[in-house]
């Protein structure tokens, strides 16, 4: 595991602008923060092994879990993606710092699609602790919807899983009724045992946060139907 009390952390935004959640092509002006779009990428400039990615963490954050999982034993290449491009620089940095050669991150809008991404590719995606958006007029901001849904079935495996968190119940709710509505995968809670000891996963940063806080949260398991 890496050692995160090493580096220091940069001065960052947990919110950032509400355009960075609209697909490039429904905005009307050109903005300078907007992260670029991909139809394909060179998998030899961001994996050691020039392979594509077996996992994806979107939303990743500021990559703790992602780099710690990237170490569990046959973990194949894990992909980071995250719309704050100064939390990718640092992640990046990290990354080469430690020489996980398995761990790479993207500067990206999830709402644009993942057409780099080869169908029936993906082993396991993480969706963690995304941003509530709690005021009605917001929600459209939420990137979890049908059509990001159908893109993850695209991508996973036969009997891929998506896996959720969240600390908001109104945010579990909706996902929810987006997953019913959807039909595309058999979802249900996870409990601490399944969670840690069957599937390896290390906490995140929001997770760790929860558990000092003693504020509840949800896990869902889906697999791809």
């Amino acid at each position: 595991m890496i050692d995160f009390s090493k580096y220091t952390l940069p001065n960052i935004r947990h919110h950032v602008s509400p355009n960075l959640y609209i697909p490039r092509a429904e905005l009307t002006v050109d903005l300078s923060y907007y992260p670029p779009l991909y139809i394909e990428l060179q998998w030899e400039q961001i994996f050691a092994n020039g392979k594509p990615p077996q996992i994806l963490d979107i939303g990743c954050g500021l990559g703790k879990f992602m780099l710690n999982y990237s170490y569990t034993e046959g973990v194949g290449n894990v992909l980071g993606l995250e719309v704050r491009k100064r939390v990718c620089e640092w992640v990046q940095d990290i990354i080469h710092a430690e020489q996980v050669g398995n761990a790479g991150i993207l500067w990206y809008s999830v709402v644009n699609g993942l057409p780099f991404i080869a169908s029936n590719s993906i082993e396991k995606i993480f969706y963690f602790f995304p941003d509530p958006w709690y005021k009605k007029r917001h929600v459209k901001r939420r990137a979890f919807t049908v059509d990001f849904l159908a893109e993850c079935h695209r991508m996973l495996a036969p009997n891929g899983i998506l896996f959720l968190q969240t600390d908001v119940p109104e945010v579990d709710a909706y996902q929810q009724e987006v997953l019913q509505e959807f039909g595309g995968f058999s979802y249900h809670p996870a409990g601490e045992e399944e969670w840690r000891n069957h599937y390896q996963l290390p906490k995140t940063n929001q997770e760790e946060i929860c558990l000092r806080n003693g504020i509840p949260y949800t896990r869902l398991v889906c697999v791809k139907k």
